[in-house]
């Protein structure tokens, strides 16, 4: 069952610990909250008092009082935000059981995109979402090529400066969902969604795609391709200028040929690049050594690979930050981001990764804003863009600025997995200028998007002291050992370069919660 259940009107995150009312956090702790995730997932079935004190005292021998007193707190929130004390029973000698409303599983990125922009208007300026293309192959193992396809056409697309595009990171959720295309135009905020499917067999590559005007329903273009696998990069060129072109037919010929850009000359460090990417983005420190092991094998088929070395980049920074602040993946991370900018002057997305990292690995904010202004510049839809640059700008204190790149970001790609880093910096922005209720809030939903991060609960911890909500701080703070057993946020401040006011506020506020420097 999913880890977020939804009942009545409450919403149980069973991984960030966190029993939501509406879009508001009830103050309950995570023994209660344990206890409430057992029950509410054997809705209906009594559950027994060693199951339960099990649930949220794993290997720990307890007296029945200690369930009794967290069973109580879970009632008392029920009743006090709109539930009720009678939706869980007691059974007498036996256990508890939940009676209340109909429990069912809640996807993770619709309810983070709710919270993040519940109601989406349209843009001042033609809007379009890419939805994943089905893949028609009899061999699933094609599903990454598809992607990279996808990707590749809304590249394209974000390349038009006067097209609002929908990043790949949200049209991702609708992968492998059967949906409307104007529900989902609907959802994303945008007038026009293109769908389509590709077959791949042997050495050619069919794709079928229409583009559909989302406020009518109606079909604006459709087209079929079949061409020689060799010839993929022109085929998604193709497609991204049709599509354009249908949107505004009126449009200059300069802008058509903006769709164009320098591909690397190897198909099959492509291949790789495309099947490392997953992994890239998940920000795990496992994930991105499997990552690695592909792109270094990109490079060396072909070594001047923009997007191959911003991606290795990245995996060399998140190890660095995440596993023991190594001095050589940090020489690592500047070292590819250097290659990246290098080599990608015509490719936002490298110059994302390579812009972030040198900004927080080589400390360098200057020629980390210029590569991410050229990215801009190339691809004005690139939330991933706003999104790292908001995290480079609140570690800098520069508060306000952080928050309107950060809602920037999410607006361009309300369901986007890197969603998290946004709140984050939000919680951050409004922890430094004193805004600790905007802090607590943002954190919430950083640690929703993004329960096993723990510098999301890190950005949690310091909010609620300042909100004297010090027992659930420290509830908090325990969650970023958990997470990160080593964590000492001097360390952290240091490797992140955060600007000396903020650090020391957040380290006093760290420090009562019992966090170390």
């Amino acid at each position: 069952m999913s880890t977020i259940l939804e009942f009545g009107p409450f919403r149980l995150d069973a991984d960030a610990g966190i029993l939501f009312c509406g879009a508001e956090p009830a103050s309950l702790g995570r023994r209660a909250v344990a206890l409430l995730v057992l029950l509410t997932q054997r809705a209906g079935v009594p559950v027994s008092k060693e199951a339960l004190i099990e649930a949220a005292w794993p290997g720990l021998a307890i007296e029945d009082s200690n369930l009794t007193v967290q069973m109580a707190a879970v009632r008392r929130v029920l009743a006090e935000l709109g539930g009720g004390p009678d939706w869980i029973e007691t059974l007498p000698r036996r256990g508890y059981r939940y009676v209340g409303p109909a429990v069912a599983p809640l996807d993770r990125n619709r309810m983070v995109a709710a919270v993040a922009a519940p109601t989406l208007t349209l843009p001042d300026k033609p809007s379009v979402a890419v939805l994943p293309f089905v893949n028609l192959s009899e061999d699933t193992d094609q599903d990454y090529f598809i992607e990279g396809t996808v990707d590749d056409i809304i590249t394209g697309l974000s390349r038009v400066n006067w097209l609002f595009v929908i990043a790949r990171s949200s049209t991702a959720f609708y992968r492998g969902r059967t949906v409307d295309a104007k529900d989902a135009g609907r959802e994303l905020g945008v007038r026009y969604v293109l769908e389509g499917s590709v077959r791949r067999s042997l050495d050619r590559v069919r794709v079928t795609a229409q583009l559909v005007d989302v406020s009518t329903g109606a079909q604006v273009w459709a087209e079929r391709f079949d061409r020689p696998y060799g010839d993929i990069f022109a085929l998604q060129d193709e497609i991204a200028l049709w599509v354009v072109g249908a949107i505004a037919p009126s449009m200059r010929r300069a802008e058509i040929r903006r769709v164009g850009r320098k591909r690397p000359d190897s198909l099959d460090a492509y291949d790789l690049v495309l099947r490392a990417q997953p992994d890239v983005d998940s920000g795990m420190p496992e994930q991105v050594t499997r990552a690695l092991a592909l792109l270094e094998r990109a490079i060396a088929l072909e070594p001047a690979y923009a997007l191959a070395h911003g991606n290795a980049a990245m995996c060399h920074h998140c190890l660095f930050l995440r596993a023991g602040l190594q001095e050589a993946e940090r020489a690592a991370s500047i070292h590819h981001a250097r290659a990246a900018i290098q080599h990608g002057q015509d490719d936002a997305l490298a110059l994302t990764w390579a812009g972030f990292s040198i900004g927080m690995d080589a400390h360098d904010h200057a020629a980390a804003f210029t590569a991410l202004d050229a990215a801009i510049a190339i691809s004005p839809s690139s939330a991933l863009t706003y999104i790292l640059g908001s995290v480079m700008l609140a570690w800098r204190g520069e508060a306000e600025r952080s928050i309107e790149w950060s809602q920037r970001g999410l607006r361009l790609s309300p369901f986007d997995s890197w969603a998290w880093a946004a709140f984050d910096a939000q919680a951050l922005s409004h922890f430094h200028i004193g805004r600790y209720e905007e802090a607590a809030h943002s954190a919430y939903k950083s640690v929703q998007a993004n329960p096993a991060h723990s510098i999301t609960h890190v950005q949690l911890t310091a909010a609620l002291v300042r909100l004297g909500r010090l027992d659930d701080a420290k509830a908090a703070a325990a969650r970023v050992l958990e997470l990160h057993p080593t964590f000492r946020f001097g360390r952290q401040f240091s490797g992140v370069n955060c600007a000396p006011a903020l650090a020391a506020s957040l380290g006093e506020a760290l420090s009562i919660a019992g966090l170390k420097a």
